[in-house]
């Protein structure tokens, strides 16, 4: 069977060593003639396995003795609505920035919950010279008093990223949902951040929450003991059955992730799949992108075609060359290749021979 790459936004592709081994343990884990899905999460055998995914991720991302990692439900929205219940009791206000569709649900989902007049927010993402930028408010003279300043480092459907630290007064909470360890962080910046497992981590349905301990500390909203980061954080992410296969498979992520050189060779990598990409790009007028070049994604890299009417002609055609999800989002159209830390760099050179070959065929 020929190679089949998985473009898709997320769920994204897994490391396929990780799926090889998940696999051969599906019915037999670690020995004990069952399938890590059915064993107790409060079984010696279980709680090791999250006791060392703990270790690991840590390690990874060199998170500091006074930050906990919270294993939780709900995945990326799920969050959008925990960090306000969590942080914004006794009538907290915070400042949500907007750079696309993620952020924007985030500043729906705190608006729901604390109201309009708690919730200020600014669009940061501004045309210049017909791309599209990152331009960052300064909040140095600032007198407004919120709980914390939120944002989406990595906008996966008009593939914008932010790579500079947000230097602000207060707290900074960041959704890293399609970034989180493809690149490094200084983890020491931010009060809270919060990523979806299916990018990066594992599969969907579980997400990953690091929290400094002075934000355990605010006040909070009523709501869910499931979602209370406090009673997660005092049960070790058990206070009730967390999703157990996804935190088994994210463990087994964090294995390979450090089996292969650990954040910063991935970082090395992603950039190189990155540039190899772009550069297919700019050098033929058959694609556009419209990003500026400091904010573009290394994760989700978008394009058009400068002809759109073979959009569907060049996603059959990529499908038929086993370069699959490829579509780009329906609020914007074109075309989308996910390349999170799973995809090799065999994937993005098979992606662009083919898009030079189509675009020769084609012009």
């Amino acid at each position: 069977m020929s190679a089949i790459y998985n473009f898709c936004a997320g769920p994204a592709m897994l490391p396929q060593p990780v799926m090889q081994k998940a696999q051969q343990e599906l019915i037999d884990w670690n020995g004990l003639g069952v399938s890590v899905m059915e064993i107790s999460h409060r079984s010696k055998e279980f709680i090791a396995l999250t006791e060392h995914a703990d270790k690991t991720l840590r390690t990874l991302m060199d998170i500091p003795e006074n930050y906990h990692v919270l294993f939780m439900h709900g995945g990326g929205r799920g969050q959008f609505t925990n960090v306000v219940n969590n942080f914004l009791g006794d009538n907290g206000k915070a400042l949500y920035l907007v750079n696309g569709q993620w952020s924007t649900a985030a500043v729906k989902e705190a608006v729901k919950l604390v109201g309009e007049n708690n919730i200020d927010q600014i669009s940061i993402v501004e045309k210049v010279d017909g791309l599209n930028q990152v331009v960052m408010p300064d909040f140095s003279s600032s007198t407004k008093d919120y709980r914390y300043l939120h944002f989406c480092a990595n906008e996966t459907v008009d593939g914008i990223e932010i790579f500079d630290h947000i230097n602000c007064p207060w707290p900074v909470v960041v959704d890293l949902s399609s970034t989180i360890m493809s690149r490094k962080i200084d983890v020491s910046k931010y009060g809270l951040i919060y990523a979806g497992a299916q990018k990066n981590i594992g599969p969907s349905g579980l997400s990953i929450v690091i929290v400094r301990d002075d934000m355990l500390q605010l006040p909070s909203l009523p709501q869910s003991s499931i979602m209370d980061y406090s009673i997660a954080q005092a049960n070790g992410s058990m206070f009730n059955t967390p999703p157990t296969f996804a935190w088994y498979l994210a463990a087994e992520v964090f294995d390979w992730l450090t089996s292969v050189g650990g954040v910063s060779a991935i970082e090395a990598l992603n950039q190189q799949k990155a540039q190899l990409l772009y550069q297919c790009i700019d050098s033929n007028p058959f694609y556009t992108n419209g990003v500026a070049n400091h904010n573009r994604s290394r994760m989700n890299v978008t394009f058009q075609l400068t002809d759109n009417s073979l959009d569907g002609e060049f996603l059959a055609q990529a499908e038929k060359a086993g370069l699959v999800a490829l579509k780009g989002h329906r609020v914007v159209g074109g075309m989308r290749a996910s390349i999170y830390n799973a995809m090799p760099l065999a994937g993005v050179q098979a992606l662009v021979d083919f898009m030079k070959s189509f675009a020769k065929q084609n012009s």
